[in-house]
């Protein structure tokens, strides 16, 4: 893979409900993957399910976003503001974070977590599965070079998973 170019044009742009099936779509490659990780089956129908996909446009805490490198699909990204963690309502929360694989490993993931990251200012935090090693180490990188200091995670275990939290100022 070569590296992304400084011009190449990456764009972070809020989801329309409309966009719901796009959605859907690229969180069964997403969901998919995790199967590595977590135990994962899809339905009957042969489909993972992600039953809080409405709410992206049905709560006022939720922020779905499409990402595009050079106009073309690349990924997305979810944002609820509440911790997942803790009880602080106003920390902001990466839900989820996908990018396909043909845009891996060219900085395009970190510009694109970048983006969404300046969107929302305040205190943030990015849960990664510790068994998801690459995922583990692409926002170890993107955090550090986001705070332009070096972040640590913080272990912890949730219904038999060991998970890592980075927690951050934007």
């Amino acid at each position: 893979m070569h590296p992304a170019s400084p011009v190449e044009k990456i764009e972070v742009v809020p989801a329309t409900p409309e966009q719901q099936p796009v959605l859907a779509k690229l969180l069964e490659l997403y969901v998919q993957g995790f199967s590595e990780f977590h135990q994962v089956e899809p339905g009957e129908d042969g489909q993972f399910d992600y039953p809080g996909l409405p709410l992206y446009w049905s709560e006022s805490t939720h922020h779905p976003f499409l990402i595009n490198v050079e106009g073309k699909l690349a990924g997305f990204a979810f944002v609820i503001q509440g911790s997942r963690f803790s009880a602080d309502q106003g920390v902001w929360d990466m839900a989820e974070f996908f990018v396909l694989h043909e845009y891996r490993r060219r900085g395009i993931g970190t510009r694109a977590a970048h983006k969404v990251l300046w969107r929302f200012s305040g205190r943030w935090e990015v849960r990664v599965m510790e068994a998801n090693v690459s995922a583990l180490h692409f926002w170890q990188h993107a955090v550090s070079a986001f705070t332009g200091e070096e972040v640590h995670s913080t272990r912890f275990e949730r219904m038999g998973e060991t998970w890592c939290l980075f927690s951050f100022e934007s």
